[in-house]
């Protein structure tokens, strides 16, 4: 007659440190789905928003219009437009400096985008780090559970397959716990490097398109002065 043993009584029967070791690997694989759930949630918000500010300083033809097209999404496109907008204020005491405003304007918004790119990547360095550890714990708790299997053979004075069995078979439901956990953290998270590289490159995308209304917003206003200056001198005459 065979006797079918669940996982959850290998768990149960089990010593404390390999239980313990199963624990850890199960809350483990739990952080792991729930960050995939989470960051997934988040990547499909990021990019329909993305999309849509980027539809909208496409068609904006100056700073102004682009700041109000994109303030209802208040997302990163938005902070660069008021970055860039904040700058070209400061520097209007300056309006022969074009090249410096511009190469101002650029570091700001490589600061925000770096700063996107950070916050794109929070949370999956725990998937790296799962991933990595998990395989190792797994097989800490295997190498603990068969030390303590051999070492109650030897106190028992017995040799049988049936004595040794059960507590291999717990043992290695710690190594199997290990794979469980490490496969989807490493798979999970070269996807969501995937779905943040798409990202960037959107946001890489709404720089240049910012940098683009600036340098137009900044002819307009050199073309506006050369042209008082000509009515000034002719005024003049």
């Amino acid at each position: 007659m065979s006797l079918t043993v669940s996982p959850w009584q290998m768990f149960l029967g089990a010593g404390p440190v390999v239980r313990c070791v199963m624990t850890l690997l199960a809350a483990a694989s739990v952080v792991t789905w729930t960050i995939f759930i989470a960051k997934t949630v988040e990547l499909i918000r990021l990019r329909a928003q993305l999309k849509k500010s980027e539809t909208a300083l496409e068609d904006a033809d100056t700073l102004y219009l682009g700041e109000e097209w994109t303030r209802d999404g208040a997302g990163i496109a938005h902070a660069m437009v008021l970055a860039a907008e904040t700058e070209r204020r400061r520097s209007e005491d300056i309006p022969a400096d074009r090249d410096g405003i511009k190469e101002r304007i650029v570091l700001h918004l490589e600061r925000l985008e770096a700063a996107e790119g950070r916050r794109l990547m929070r949370g999956t360095g725990v998937l790296a780090t799962i991933g990595a550890t998990s395989p190792f714990i797994g097989l800490f708790g295997t190498v603990w559970g068969i030390m303590s299997s051999f070492t109650g053979i030897a106190a028992a004075h017995a040799t049988s397959l049936a004595v040794v069995a059960p507590g291999i078979a717990e043992a290695l439901l710690a190594t199997a716990l290990g794979l469980v956990a490490a496969i989807p953290a490493v798979v999970i998270y070269n996807h969501l490097a995937r779905q943040t590289a798409a990202c960037r490159a959107c946001v890489a995308d709404l720089t240049s398109l910012v940098m683009r209304l600036v340098s137009r917003d900044l002819a307009r206003a050199t073309l506006t002065a050369s042209g008082n200056v000509v009515r000034f001198m002719a005024a003049a005459e």
